[in-house]
């Protein structure tokens, strides 16, 4: 959906960086909502997921970009499958044998990709597990039974004359 289909230019390029960006602001928010929930590693398994998913959408994105501006970046023409699939292939630490980066600038963009990946496991995890952390040890409002009948007490108030 985003405006990135043609060439790889000095806007889009721009466009990418600013993906990327994004990627962190979604994360820093999901970190702030984990804290926050009811179910704070429910809330973290859906913010992992969505940092990954935008983080692989944007380097597969990428990749298929620099292939249409540059053909021969990579060992073999990339469409919109194959990028994603080279991108998979990168994050999981797979290993390459069908399609590699043979140019500079390829080769840039998937070592950015690689650093990105181990940040992403890495450093996220560890935040999220924090969050997580600090969502389950947040003080949780007091059920309206106890706020009704005073807190700290389970006993129902004497009924009167």
């Amino acid at each position: 959906m985003l405006p990135l289909d043609d060439r790889l230019t000095a806007g889009t390029a721009v466009l990418l960086v600013c993906g990327l960006f994004a990627v962190l602001l979604v994360f820093c928010w999901e970190v702030r909502t984990i804290m926050q929930s009811l179910h704070p590693r429910l809330k973290a398994v859906e913010g992992l997921a969505a940092t990954l998913v935008l983080f692989l959408v944007l380097f597969a994105r990428s990749c298929y970009l620099l292939d249409r501006s540059a053909p021969g970046s990579f060992s073999e023409p990339l469409n919109t499958t194959d990028a994603l699939y080279f991108t998979l292939t990168t994050f999981t630490t797979v290993g390459f044998g069908d399609t590699t980066a043979l140019s500079q600038t390829a080769r840039a963009l998937t070592m950015a990709q690689m650093t990105g990946g181990l940040l992403l496991v890495g450093v996220a995890a560890r935040a999220l597990a924090g969050a997580v952390q600090a969502g389950l040890n947040r003080p949780r409002q007091e059920s309206t039974v106890s706020q009704h009948f005073g807190a700290g007490t389970t006993e129902e108030p004497e009924a009167g004359p």
